[in-house]
């Protein structure tokens, strides 16, 4: 199964917190990674000002696999604690890492820990732009057209 995940940095060293993330995804067992978008600076979305500054580095990256969305995320969350991400209770707080599921193929998933496809995978260009680089074509929401149809959707920054 062909799982899109999205990254990104915003502390400390940016690309290196990102290339590890990206090797570390590539030691998980059974994981082949397919293919990596560009990595795009972009300016942090919906946080709060004191942050402001703190220009994010994003890439999506695309793997196959056979294991489970939960099972995946949980080994995703896993790398982000290797990294040194910690959580914290406030909302878009700055992380050293932060991996996000954006879409498994032929697969939608509602719990409490986990939603496919993402949520707000649309509304974000910093989601959306290295998506459409990888995956032009692919359509995740129906309703919303392939992913170029939704980059020429969205305001440019």
């Amino acid at each position: 199964m062909e799982y899109g995940l999205s990254l990104g940095s915003n502390l400390e060293d940016r690309l290196e917190n990102i290339r590890s993330a990206c090797d570390l995804i590539a030691d998980i067992a059974g994981i082949k990674t397919v293919e990596q978008a560009s990595v795009y600076e972009t300016a942090p979305v919906d946080v709060p000002k004191e942050y402001e500054h703190l220009a994010f580095l994003n890439t999506v990256v695309i793997v196959e696999t056979d294991l489970e969305p939960a099972n995946l995320h949980d080994r995703l969350q896993e790398i982000e604690s290797k990294i040194g991400r910690v959580r914290s209770k406030e909302q878009n707080a700055p992380r050293l890492i932060d991996i996000d599921l954006i879409y498994a193929t032929g697969i939608t998933c509602n719990t409490e820990t986990l939603i496919l496809p993402h949520p707000r995978w649309a509304e974000r260009r910093f989601v959306v732009e290295p998506l459409a680089e990888v995956r032009p074509d692919l359509v995740i929401d129906v309703t919303k057209g392939t992913v170029s149809d939704v980059l020429l959707s969205l305001p440019a920054e």
